[in-house]
């Protein structure tokens, strides 16, 4: 059956149109294939371009939208709604700048999300099942189900195969809360069907999905509550780095109800939504026009057939792998949101490229090498890469932290933009960066200096010696590596240096 989204509109039937056009005919199964490609989200489509471009007989089987939560209900709308969002804050702001804005702003919901829905949709040729059909890989739009340790049946299709690559990814998971699910709560998977800004909007979860929706419908006129049963928001990443971003989504009108526990839900004859609530504040009740949750991932592993074809797995963290992401059944590998930890993107487009390796070459390379940043895209944004300071107290690794906040770095104060930081952690006695986090408006694009001097074991003190444009974010991490070099100036080597110029006035 051909997906519908909501609305049809011409972009959304153009979208569809790439990623599961009506009417496709899947061809006739090969003899036997070197990989079959379960899913066609990144890690999929990465794994089947990269396997037919070295020559491999590829098949790749996609029972949803090809493109997976990355094209469709993830990165790419997310990242449009929060752009629509930022414009919004910037007007709002034009006057700390001197430049005056006489009508105010007036924010088109509709004609967002109509945005959001057309650029997805020009974007979505390169994940289309045209161009992997144009790429030399046999695409089959169908539920895929392993009946045997090395085939895979499609319809009334067996594929056999020499290895076959999981890639089903994860989907969004809602709380048990009593009434939510009655209460047609929406996700990541739904929201951005919205036509219509909901006035009021109850968000569930404070980590990187709930609050970039937050902050992102607070921008764009929704009055927001955020709920979390932590103390804080963002709690993989420091406090002084949850404190920053709580700082940003309360100036722009979001709500934290934090350390509370939602009781149940009750949807009114109206549709509006009633959410009883207790805290260390005692019991309330908030009333809100939608729910979205963003409290969690699951991976999809069900209906796969996993047990007949050997491979083990668990419904909370998936098809369980090794490093070099072989499952027990060793004819089959597994990449992405479905056997990780770490959903993110990027992530699954690293692992694939392992699995290639591995699958096609019997490699050796390892998920565990891998430098992974991440970023949550909340205004300013939170970057980060390595360990954390917790993390690195966690494993018992002691650390030395160099910090170098916005508010003195030239172009932060240019742009206004000061409430944040550049923080790096080295092992003490020496410049080995063991993590990194920046907080800036643009960190995701500040921290790949940072992955790279990870990735590539380049030092602090080089770092100082990386000339930057003038004037960029970026600047603070020099003046991190001649922190560093400063400290290096010990008093004896202070005295020495003296007596040297002394010597030679």
């Amino acid at each position: 059956m051909t997906p519908t989204l909501t609305p049809w509109d011409e972009h959304n039937r153009t979208l569809v149109a790439n990623v599961h056009p009506p009417g496709w005919v899947n061809p006739a199964p090969a003899a036997r294939y070197n990989v079959v490609v379960v899913g066609a989200g990144t890690a999929g489509l990465v794994t089947a371009a990269a396997a037919a471009g070295l020559g491999a007989r590829v098949a790749l089987v996609e029972r949803h939208l090809m493109g997976g939560d990355c094209l469709n209900v993830g990165c790419v709308p997310s990242k449009a709604l929060l752009r629509a969002a930022r414009a919004v804050a910037d007007v709002r702001r034009a006057g700390d700048f001197g430049v005056r804005v006489p009508d105010g702003t007036h924010v088109d919901f509709a004609a967002v999300m109509e945005r959001l829905r057309r650029v997805r949709a020009a974007m979505s040729p390169a994940d289309s099942a045209a161009r992997f059909r144009g790429l030399g890989v046999d695409v089959f739009l169908g539920a895929a189900r392993f009946v045997g340790p090395d085939t895979v049946r499609v319809g009334e299709a067996l594929l056999r195969f020499r290895r076959a690559v999981i890639a089903t990814g994860a989907r969004a998971v809602v709380p048990d809360i009593p009434g939510l699910a009655e209460a047609s709560c929406l996700t990541n998977e739904t929201v951005f069907d919205l036509t219509e800004l909901p006035r009021r909007l109850a968000v569930i979860g404070g980590g990187p999905i709930g609050c970039e929706l937050a902050q992102g419908f607070a921008r764009l006129g929704a009055a927001v509550t955020l709920l979390d049963t932590a103390s804080r928001i963002l709690t993989r990443e420091d406090v002084d780095v949850s404190a920053c971003v709580e700082r940003a989504l309360t100036s722009d009108g979001v709500r934290l109800v934090l350390g509370s526990e939602i009781v149940s839900v009750q949807r009114g004859p109206a549709g509006e939504r009633t959410l009883h609530v207790t805290s260390a504040q005692g019991a309330e009740t908030l009333t809100a026009d939608a729910i979205v949750v963003g409290a969690g991932r699951a991976p999809n592993v069900e209906d796969l057939g996993l047990a007949a074809a050997g491979v083990e797995f668990d419904a909370r963290h998936g098809v369980r792998v090794d490093d070099r992401l072989r499952t027990s059944n060793r004819r089959i590998f597994a990449a992405g949101d479905v056997c990780s930890d770490h959903r993110f993107t990027h992530n699954s487009d690293a692992q694939a490229r392992i699995v290639v390796r591995n699958a096609l070459f019997f490699g050796r390379a390892r998920a565990s090498a891998l430098t992974l940043p991440w970023c949550t895209y909340t205004d300013p944004e939170v970057a980060h890469v390595g360990l954390s300071a917790r993390d690195a107290e966690a494993r018992g690794i002691r650390v030395r932290t160099y910090v170098r906040a916005l508010a003195d770095v030239d172009r932060a104060r240019l742009d206004g933009e000061t409430d944040g930081f550049v923080k790096i952690h080295v092992r003490p006695g020496s410049d080995r960066i063991v993590g990194g986090i920046v907080v800036a408006r643009h960190a995701g694009e500040i921290v790949s200096a940072l992955t790279m001097a990870i990735g590539h074991r380049i030092g602090l003190a080089r770092l100082a010696n990386v000339i930057h444009p003038y004037p960029t974010q970026a600047e603070a991490i020099r003046a991190l590596g001649d922190a560093y070099n400063r400290e290096r100036l010990t008093p004896w080597t202070k005295r020495a240096l003296r007596a040297w110029f002394a010597a030679r006035r």
